[in-house]
């Protein structure tokens, strides 16, 4: 399995996946610049991803939405703070309205990505950051870090294509 470790640091408030992959850091840093890539693995199996916009450049942003088996849709964005291809990038990951329009109730995520290599292959670690405790327990309770764990496994099989 692709994904080697999720760590949650209660003290640091953070979610921490630790994956490697058997394919070089530019073939993985693909993945999340390539729109139509993203889509083939940005969400657990059962909460696929659709993107309307991808503007990975500091302040831009990316639109999405995701879909559950019963049809009803999450939407999310990500503000680009930060971008070093081809090995890192941060961004603020917010739940929206239809409309793109931050939720009030839903805090941003500071998600940061860092791609080296390593043994022939690329390590890649995605840090999830947030603002108290709270929302760090919500994203745990309704099993965002399995999601995400899934999600991340389904880059493994992207990469063997």
């Amino acid at each position: 399995m692709t994904v080697v470790a999720v760590d949650t640091d209660e003290e640091d408030l953070s979610v921490t996946v630790t994956a490697d992959f058997r394919a070089p850091v530019e073939r993985v840093w693909q993945l999340w610049i390539d729109q139509r890539r993203l889509e083939k693995w940005w969400g657990p199996p059962t909460l696929p991803a659709t993107f309307l916009s991808h503007h990975l450049v500091p302040g831009g942003e990316v639109r999405y939405f995701m879909t559950s088996p019963d049809g009803e849709t999450y939407n999310g964005m990500w503000r680009v703070a930060d971008i070093d291809p081809p090995t890192s990038l941060q961004f603020d990951d917010v739940f929206t309205n239809a409309d793109g329009v931050p939720l009030a109730d839903v805090p941003a995520t500071r998600v940061s990505i860092r791609l080296v290599e390593r043994d022939g292959g690329t390590r890649m670690v995605m840090r999830s950051q947030f603002e108290s405790r709270e929302p760090l327990e919500r994203w745990l309770r309704t099993g965002t870090r399995e999601g995400l764990e899934q999600a991340v496994a389904q880059m493994d099989e992207l990469l063997r294509r």
